[in-house]
């Protein structure tokens, strides 16, 4: 007897290799039929016997493409159809309604494709654009839904014969991939001048001689246009510095494999494998004393970012020099990445000497993502390339709301359906070109997906421009959502969380709902809502943004609210006595907005220690001070009050703190301790949240927590003190995962009035 279903499979379905995968089980279970794309995700109709149509169900899932990710199958008797023969891969079908398909991430180059390129009996033989139905570009050459060639910038490219031979053979692993090419019927390479005249050579040749002979080559990425120059050679390095405007920042490296990785960084097992990962993110790892590295490379730390390359042409370009190169985004510092062939020249005509570049259209710019071990896991510091972007799964379904997000490190996310859509990294929205990409961002979700949102989620801070550009769009209805609340909604929708948790938010600063500053927050809630149980003692930011840059103004401050008018002498605040009094005087109450930041603690330590008193980017204090950190020996007291909400009282860690420095103590002692202090200070205010809430779970959120150190200190002791404790596994704890906790919140706001 002949049985018919229907499947419909969600998920990231589309541009995986779904459809070949259908197409090779129907014919192993000689089963009839068509499979085809389309707004929802993929189709699929089956037709043979009963027993042949179950195994079939279970192995759609079981054996998917190992890019897919299978939200679910809904199977559905419908009549047989008579005379049908074999398989077929129908048109994809074109609604006009919400789309719920997702396109993937790009992939990193696969172990095939690679052996291709190094084959020099092969048709790919270094060809820089060899990809396959388990790797390539996917997200960046898109231009809609579903997903098909001709939507792509790939179709630009006709198939030559033999490609299109590979295309619709369905037992070849290109059947159906849409970014397939080869030398002749692909995207060509080029080296150019910065002016745009030819350089008559190979152009990986090329490009290797002009590095090797100390040059910059801005060189174009998957997502964008990046800067590459040899790592070793330290006035090469200060060059790119010097014209790109990033003093001390660290820059990323580039290495052929992962054995040179290990020639300049301390690798465990789980390092390499987030670093050779179908992802290939910049991994932060311990850098070797012997690493030919030139110091200027990472100044600050003794951490190095190494990264494998992600596309054939950066691996063809490692291969050829042998050596390891900086690898930087294309761009001015802190503007976004440069996408555009036609702004090359005007953007970074004064910054690279050459051009290594394509003709294959870049549809979406896209940095490279980057993260750390700590704790057991791979945490991202950064969502891009290779993973965003690839949906959060929410815990149920509800309406379309649209996330804009904060200021720094900016994110844009819709929750539609049971998938939250986050965007890539988009930067600082104060700079001018961010603030576009970000416009950009939000203008290409939604005609993606051509969803409706019936709400607007924003951050509080009136002055945040991704909330002035939610009340100056008419998208919907707008709805503000506290910092730190957003924080927590985060940690609990990243993590599948349900229920309330105590919520240990520790960052730089968040508007609060009484106009100031907030930054050392626990809270206890969930998505719905939340209570702030305690927080930080407050302290004046004195002039404002002017503290964040000069972290000891902010030492001023602490010390100022600990001993009064008598301060303690303190060596490293010796070289601005000409601007105390001015300082100090911003300290006095109703003179300074006033916040509770352990972001701008960290900065204070940093500078009484005299490990920076001022800086050139975001973080860059509290880096320091993680890397000066000895073996934390000594405990500083922690104090907290009884008040609703109670407040943790850094008064006495100042005066510890002070009297060690008038001894003579050494900054790595310091530091070690106030490490532990945080971490002492978090787990008690924890505790107490728990005695008086009877919560077990705890969750951690909010820029702080990039900090290795006080990862590994906080997290055993809350956890061998019974508690489960929450940490982000899919977004950044940092600004980046704030849309994401936005959108939780919309959601549960619009329940609640369901």
């Amino acid at each position: 007897m002949m049985g018919r279903r229907r499947l419909r499979i969600a998920g990231t379905v589309q541009g995986v290799g779904f459809r070949p995968h259908l197409h090779r089980l129907a014919r192993r279970l000689s089963l009839t039929g068509a499979a085809g794309n389309d707004d929802e995700g993929v189709w699929c109709e089956i037709q043979g016997r009963p027993t042949d149509l179950d195994e079939f169900e279970q192995r759609v899932t079981a054996e998917a493409p190992p890019l897919a990710r299978v939200d679910s199958v809904r199977s559905a008797a419908v009549p047989p159809v008579e005379g049908e023969r074999g398989f077929l891969i129908a048109p994809s079908a074109l609604g006009s309604g919400t789309v719920a398909g997702t396109v993937p991430p790009d992939v990193a180059t696969c172990p095939a494709c690679l052996a291709e390129i190094a084959d020099p009996g092969g048709r790919r033989y270094r060809y820089a654009f060899t990809c396959c139905t388990d790797c390539g570009p996917r997200h960046t050459v898109v231009r809609s839904l579903p997903y098909d060639r001709e939507r792509t910038s790939m179709g630009a490219f006709e198939l030559c014969e033999a490609c299109e031979a590979e295309y619709r053979d369905p037992a070849d692993r290109r059947h159906h991939a849409q970014a397939v090419c080869c030398p002749d019927c692909g995207p060509v390479l080029s080296l150019r001048s910065m002016t745009g005249e030819a350089i008559d050579a190979d152009p990986i040749e090329g490009a290797v001689a002009l590095l090797q002979a100390g040059n910059i080559i801005a060189v174009k990425g998957v997502g964008g246009y990046q800067l590459a120059c040899r790592a070793a050679d330290a006035a090469a390095v200060d060059r790119l510095r010097r014209r790109k405007h990033r003093e001390e920042k660290p820059f990323a490296l580039l290495v052929a494999s992962v054995d040179a990785a290990r020639a300049l960084v301390e690798l465990d097992d789980l390092a390499c494998r987030a670093l050779s990962g179908p992802e290939a993110p910049i991994v932060l790892a311990p850098r070797k004393e012997s690493a030919p590295v030139a110091a200027e490379v990472a100044p600050d730390t003794r951490l190095l970012g190494v990264m494998l390359p992600a596309t054939p042409l950066h691996a063809l370009l490692a291969e050829a020099t042998g050596v390891t190169l900086v690898c930087t985004s294309g761009n001015r510092s802190e503007e976004p990445i440069v996408t555009d062939d036609a702004r090359v020249g005007p953007e970074l005509g004064d910054i690279a000497d050459a051009v290594l570049g394509h003709d294959r259209v870049i549809e979406r710019r896209a940095d490279d993502s980057v993260g750390h071990i700590v704790q057991g896991g791979f945490q991202l510091l950064r969502r891009a390339r290779g993973y965003a972007p690839g949906t959060v799964r929410l815990d149920r379904a509800g309406p379309p709301v649209l996330a804009v997000g904060a200021e720094l490190k900016s994110t844009v996310c819709l929750a539609l359906g049971t998938d939250a859509h986050l965007s890539v990294h988009l930067g600082d929205l104060e700079h001018p070109a961010a603030l576009a990409a970000f416009e950009a961002a939000v203008a290409d979700l939604l005609e993606m997906t051509r969803a409706e949102p019936e709400l607007v989620i924003h951050d509080l801070h009136p002055e945040y421009l991704s909330t002035k550009f939610a009340a100056s769009v008419d998208l919907g209805p707008r709805l503000g959502v506290q910092h730190h609340h957003a924080h927590l909604a985060s940690c609990l929708a990243d993590t599948g969380f349900r229920g309330r948790a105590i919520g240990v938010m520790f960052d730089g600063m968040g508007w609060g709902t009484d106009d100031t500053l907030w930054g050392g927050e626990i809270l206890v809630g969930d998505a719905a809502g939340y209570e702030r149980f305690a927080h930080l003692r407050p302290v004046p930011m004195p002039g404002g943004s002017a503290a964040i840059r000069e972290p000891w103004r902010m030492a001023l401050a602490h010390l100022a609210a600990t001993f009064g008018p008598d301060l303690p002498p303190v060596p490293s605040l010796a070289a601005h006595r000409d601007e105390m009094v001015q300082v100090l005087d911003q300290c006095r109450p109703g003179q300074s907005i006033l916040t509770t930041s352990v972001g701008r603690l960290f900065d204070s330590v940093a500078a009484l220690c005299g490990i920076a008193g001022t800086t050139t980017y975001e973080g860059q204090a509290a880096i320091r001070l993680e890397q000066a950190a000895g073996p934390d020996v000594r405990r500083y007291p922690v104090e907290i009050d009884e008040g609703e909400p109670a407040v943790i009282d850094f008064r006495q860690l100042i005066e510890a703190l002070a009297a060690d420095l008038r001894a003579g103590q050494q900054p790595s002692l310091i530091s070690g301790a106030f490490h532990r202090w945080v971490a002492d200070a978090a787990a008690a205010a924890a505790y107490r949240a728990r005695e008086a809430t009877g919560m077990t779970a705890v969750a951690l959120s909010g820029g702080v927590f990039q900090n290795r150190r006080l990862v590994e200190l906080l997290v055993p002791e809350l956890e061998q003190s019974g508690f489960e404790v929450l940490r982000h596994r899919q977004v950044p704890p940092n600004d980046g995962g704030i849309s994401l906790g936005q959108a939780a919140a919309g959601r549960a706001m619009l329940a609640g009035r369901g």
